[in-house]
Parts: C-alpha cells; sequence; structure tokens
C-alpha cells in the first residue's frame, strides 16, 4: 500500500466517520439543516433514495424496523455494497472470487440492480409500506 493510498483511505474514514456521527447525532426528521429530496419537492412522489437519511440515522442508533420503514431498498442494499467493495479491495483474488465478481457486479448484474431500483420506485409510489 502506497503513502498516497493510506492518505486517500484515512480522509475517506474521518469523512465518513464525521457524517456518522452527524446523522447519529441528528434527525433528519426534525432538523432543517439535512436537505429536502428534490424529486419529492417537485412531484409529491417518492424516489428511491426518499427516506436514506432517516434510515441511516435509525441504523446508526440500531432501530433496524424504523430504518427498513423508511426505505427499504437502503436496508438490504448494505451488506451488497460493502461486499462490493470488499471485491474491489481484493488484491489478487482467486478465479472463483472473480466468477463471483462477475455474477454480482458485472454488465448483467448492473441491469438487475437497475430494474430492482426502477420497479422499487415505482411500487413504492403505488404500495405504502
Amino acid at each position: 500500500m502506497t503513502t498516497k493510498n493510506i492518505i486517500q483511505y484515512s480522509g475517506a474514514g474521518i469523512l465518513l466517520l464525521g457524517l456518522a456521527a452527524v446523522y447519529w447525532t441528528f434527525d433528519p426528521a426534525g432538523s432543517g439543516f439535512f436537505p429536502p429530496c428534490p424529486f419529492h419537492s417537485l412531484t409529491g412522489l417518492l424516489c428511491p433514495g426518499c427516506g436514506s437519511q432517516r434510515a441511516v440515522h435509525h441504523l446508526l442508533h440500531l432501530e433496524l424496523m424504523p430504518a427498513w420503514n423508511q426505505n427499504p431498498l437502503l436496508v438490504v442494499s448494505i451488506p451488497y455494497i460493502l461486499i462490493g467493495f470488499g471485491f474491489d479491495h481484493i488484491w489478487t483474488p482467486a478465479g472463483k472470487m472473480l466468477k463471483w465478481r462477475e455474477r454480482l457486479y458485472g454488465k448483467k448484474a448492473i441491469m438487475v440492480v437497475l430494474a430492482i431500483v426502477l420497479l422499487f420506485w415505482l411500487l413504492r409510489n403505488l404500495i405504502t409500506f
């Protein structure tokens, strides 16, 4: 690992810890300085990300059901994102790992994820979670 990588990871870690501290301390539902969703403000409809800030606040307080109620897609996507982060930081992945990486994060997987996000977007505006 180079010095540049260490600085980048340290900076990213400090930024993430700072954001986590803000989201742990302040509830986006009651604080005025968190930005509202522009899509929801313009249309009155929920976008796939609506409720994510409140869900992060609940997750940091280990409140799984309130987080789920705010944005279930965010809650279920966290393991997928963490696994992807793990795949990106395996320096010499074995052949089997490369196959799994392609299955989970290749071109076909991207299309599946896009379809899931679009379906979630549609359903959350048709069905009340």
